[in-house]
Order: C-alpha cells, then sequence, then structure tokens
C-alpha cells in the first residue's frame, strides 16, 4: 500500500495523511449536496403546501417519513455493503440516484409523485454515510476519528442552511421571471428541485476519481459476492420475504415474527384512528417491522455483528439518545422557514439568507466544538463523549422556548441559532461512540443501525410530530414548542451508556468470539 493511499488503520496510530484529508474534504462536499437535496423542501414547503393542497402533517410526512423510512431501511443492506464491497464506488452509485431523484422531483404534480420521488432520494442517499463513515474510519485513526467524523458532519449544517438560500432566490426568480409557470408549467418550487438535482452527476465523476483504502481480509466475512449478500439482506427487509427468513430459523422465529407484523398492524391502526394520516404511520409501522426481522435474521447470519450492535445495551442506548437529539433538531431544520414566514410574516428572502447563514454557522461551529470536545473529555473519561450528547439535548431547550415564543425577528433567529449550535455539538460524539463499539469489519453496518435511530426516530417522527400537534391545535407554535418534551427521554436513555461503556468497549473482542462460539455449538 502507499503511503497516500494506505488506510489509517494500516499505520497504527499515526496522524492521518494529507491524502486522507483531501478524502474527508470531497466527503464533507457531498455530504453538502446530500443535505441540499434532503432540506430545500423546508423552504418550498409553504409554496407546495398551497399548490398541492397539503396539511401541517402532509408536509411533515413529505419532510420526514417519505424520506426516513427508506434512507434507513436501504442503509441497512447498504451498510452491509459498504462493509465488504468498494465504497467509493457504492457512493458514486448513490449520489447518481439520489441527484436524478431530486431533480424528478421538480416534475411532480401530487402529494403521491411528490412522495415517491422523496422516497428514491432516501434510497439513494442511503449510500452516503455508511461509505463515509466506514472511508472516515480506515483514513484517521481513532484518537482523531472524532474530529475527522464531526468535520464530515458539518457538511449537514452547511447543506441545510445554503439550501434555504437555494431555494428560496431559484424559486422567487422562476416565479417572477415566469408568473404563468415556465417550461411545462413547472413553477418556482419545482424549478428549484431541478436546479439543485442536477449538479450531482458531475459530482459523482469526482467521487468516483478517490482511492479505494485497501482493507485487511476478514474469514468472518464470507466468500460470496458482496451484491450477493445485499440482496440476502435487502429480502430480511421485505414483506413477504421476511417471513421466508424467519421460517428458515424454524417455527417459533416465524411465530414471533408474524407476532411482530400484527403488532406494528395495530399501531400503525391506532395511530391512523388518531392522526388521520394513513401515509405517515403506514410508513413508520413498515419500516419498525422490517428492521425488527432484518436484526432477527442478522443474529443468525452474522451473530458476532448482532451481538455488538443489537446484544449491546450502550450501543442502542447511545444511538436511541442521540435519536431524540436528531428527533428535535429536524424538526427545527425543517419547520424553522416555514414557521417565520407564515407566523413572524417574514419575508421568504430574508428568512431564508439569515436561517440558512445563521444554521450553516451554527451548524458547523456546533459540530467541530463538539467533535473537539468529545476528543478532549474522552481522553479524561473513557465516558466523556456520552456528556456531550447529553449538552446537545439539554442545552437548546431554552432557545427554542425563547425563540418560539417572541414576537421580535431578532430575538427569534438568535435564538434559532443558539438551539442549532447546541443541538449541533452531540453529532460527532454519538458517531464516534458507537463506531468505537464494533469490530472494523462492522463499521458500515454500525453506521446503517446508528442511523436507523437517527431517521426512523428523528427524522420519521420529528417533522410530522410537529405538523401533526399544529394541525390538531391549530398552532404550528405549539408544535414547535412539543419538542422541548423529548429532553427528559433522552436524558434517561444516555445515563446508561455513560456508566457501562468503559467495560464494553474493553469487551468487544470477547463477546464477538463468544458470539460466534455460541453459534457455532447451536
Amino acid at each position: 500500500m502507499s503511503d497516500e493511499a494506505t488506510a489509517a488503520q494500516g499505520r497504527g496510530e499515526e496522524a492521518a495523511s494529507g491524502y486522507s484529508w483531501y478524502v474527508l474534504g470531497v466527503l464533507v462536499v457531498v455530504y453538502i449536496l446530500n443535505f441540499i437535496d434532503r432540506q430545500i423542501l423546508a423552504i418550498l414547503a409553504v409554496d407546495i403546501k398551497r399548490d398541492l393542497g397539503l396539511s401541517d402533517g402532509d408536509l411533515g410526512f413529505l419532510g420526514g417519513a417519505a424520506f426516513a423510512v427508506f434512507y434507513a431501511l436501504f442503509g441497512v443492506p447498504l451498510g452491509r455493503l459498504a462493509d465488504r464491497w468498494n465504497r467509493v464506488r457504492l457512493l458514486t452509485i448513490g449520489l447518481l440516484l439520489w441527484s436524478t431523484m431530486t431533480a424528478l422531483s421538480g416534475f411532480a404534480r401530487n402529494f403521491a409523485t411528490l412522495s415517491l420521488a422523496r422516497m428514491g432520494v432516501g434510497v439513494g442517499e442511503a449510500t452516503a454515510s455508511p461509505t463515509a463513515y466506514s472511508l472516515i474510519s480506515d483514513y484517521f485513526p481513532s484518537r482523531q476519528r472524532a474530529t475527522a467524523l464531526a468535520i464530515y458532519s458539518s457538511g449537514l449544517y452547511i447543506g441545510g442552511g445554503v439550501s434555504l438560500l437555494i431555494g428560496a432566490n431559484i424559486s422567487k426568480w422562476w416565479d417572477a421571471a415566469y408568473p404563468g409557470g415556465g417550461i411545462g408549467g413547472l413553477v418556482g418550487w419545482q424549478a428549484a428541485f431541478l436546479t439543485v438535482g442536477l449538479p450531482g452527476v458531475l459530482l459523482a465523476m469526482w467521487v468516483a476519481s478517490l482511492r479505494e483504502p485497501v482493507r485487511q481480509p476478514d474469514a468472518a466475512s464470507g466468500t460470496r459476492h458482496p451484491l450477493i449478500d445485499f440482496f440476502i439482506d435487502l429480502s430480511m427487509l421485505l414483506p413477504p420475504l421476511t417471513l421466508i427468513h424467519a421460517l428458515l430459523r424454524g417455527p417459533k422465529a416465524l411465530l414471533v415474527n408474524l407476532l411482530a407484523a400484527v403488532a406494528m398492524t395495530v399501531f400503525a391502526l391506532v395511530m391512523i384512528k388518531l392522526t388521520g394520516n394513513i401515509p405517515q404511520w403506514s410508513s413508520i409501522a413498515f419500516g419498525y417491522y422490517a428492521v425488527f426481522s432484518w436484526a432477527s435474521t442478522l443474529r443468525r447470519h452474522d451473530p458476532a455483528t448482532f451481538q455488538l450492535i443489537w446484544g449491546t445495551p450502550a450501543f442502542i442506548c447511545t444511538a436511541l439518545g442521540y435519536g431524540l437529539v436528531s428527533l428535535g433538531a429536524y424538526a427545527l431544520a425543517f419547520w424553522s422557514a416555514p414557521y417565520a414566514e407564515t407566523v413572524l410574516k417574514l419575508p421568504k428572502d430574508e428568512l431564508a439568507f439569515i436561517l440558512g447563514g445563521c444554521g450553516a454557522t451554527s451548524g458547523f461551529l456546533g459540530v467541530i466544538l463538539g467533535g473537539r470536545m468529545s476528543d478532549w473529555l474522552r481522553q479524561r473519561n473513557p465516558s466523556g463523549r456520552i456528556l456531550v450528547i447529553m449538552f446537545g439535548i439539554v442545552a437548546p431547550v431554552i432557545p427554542i422556548w425563547i425563540g418560539f415564543t417572541t414576537a421580535s425577528a431578532l430575538v427569534f433567529y438568535v435564538m434559532n441559532f443558539l438551539a442549532g449550535m447546541f443541538a449541533a455539538t452531540a453529532l460527532g460524539a454519538a458517531a464516534a461512540t458507537t463506531q468505537d463499539l464494533v469490530l472494523p469489519r462492522m463499521r458500515g453496518t454500525a453506521t446503517a443501525s446508528f442511523f436507523l435511530a437517527t431517521t426512523l426516530v428523528g427524522l420519521g417522527l420529528g417533522p410530522f410530530m410537529v405538523g401533526a400537534i399544529s394541525d390538531l391545535s391549530g398552532s404550528l407554535r405549539i408544535g414547535v414548542l412539543s419538542l422541548i418534551g423529548v429532553a427528559p427521554i433522552s436524558l434517561v436513555l444516555l445515563i446508561y451508556p455513560y456508566r457501562v461503556l468503559p467495560k464494553a468497549e474493553a469487551t468487544i473482542a470477547e463477546r464477538a468470539s463468544a458470539a460466534m462460539g455460541t453459534a457455532a455449538s447451536g
């Protein structure tokens, strides 16, 4: 392996090379575009609601579960694929797919077609973080990993902020130039989707030029072609194939799987009756059932990976604890612009400029400072990173309360900035914690599992929860303020990993070997 292309793991604990930082820079650009395509819906929401005749709950579904469920579910087999296949190639294919589906969103004429396009964006974007996290973990030693992951994660906030600026300006320019609709009757929000989707094709060529780090062979990774395993993993998530996998494990496993399916169906029916939103709860119930089925099958196919992820309470509690942080963050990112436009009556171009700039700056500062602080605390306290995640859920509470009860635009902007910065501090710490709880060959799967919490819990529920409460109460302000209620739950979840993390990390190899031994003897 050359000095430039060799992964950090092959160089012990030496500092990352210049090429490692170059790769990180490219991945940040990809992640910026990732979140431009994902979050541009927020600044276009009011226009889309008007043109397509949608409710706030419908908008919450489009900004949340329509994307999140498919992002999360395809992230699972794609995460496993990233562990065994060429990650650069996989990221290139995913980038082409999500950029194409973003552009196709510009041709949507109703709720159904826009929902399908958002689902396609979710499938494509599911390749991004498993491949990027795995590449970064190979290119950077453990002592620099949280910082590197935090820098990568800054693309989330930069992209989210830039998306507001781009979406508002393109939409405004197009509608001014073509008041009755332009080519094919396209209006401003449709032109915005087309404009941000097409550049991804050019970026994909740049990504394809990156070097794939050489990985050490792993006997546990299997002998089949990785793409065959990908489709096997995908079949573990899709009914009725999930029942076939359960049957292969025996009658008891089939019964358990059927009971899980019935439980999720009942859950969906109850929530649909309470909220009246069929797409939201059908998608969420499908997603939760699919994850249960996949995890059950993973337990048989790869017991070591199952044990270190699903069988490790420290991993689960960290992921769920941060998932609730992301619930608030995603909801604020989606609803802040519509709130400012409809409640505070601020002009769209002004709020896009200020919220976009504030969102990019606050998120970047928060995630970088949080990553650096978590690495510093980690050196002094094995569980120090968990303290940063706790800060990320507690600190935004007061800014959210003040920002969304004031009538002052200035106070709203300042509090929005602080809430975003404080919440962003948790991401690098949570990501690095989950990566440190698994073996190197499991990093892609661990990333996908981590993002199940941030998407199915955070993105899948956050934007919809605010929209649904807004519809029920008749007040978007009350919808946003309801987010404060998740903070105590997150704190309770994070106390456990804070106490047991050192032991969990010290017994990784032992627990993985024990799981393999138990499976072999069984």
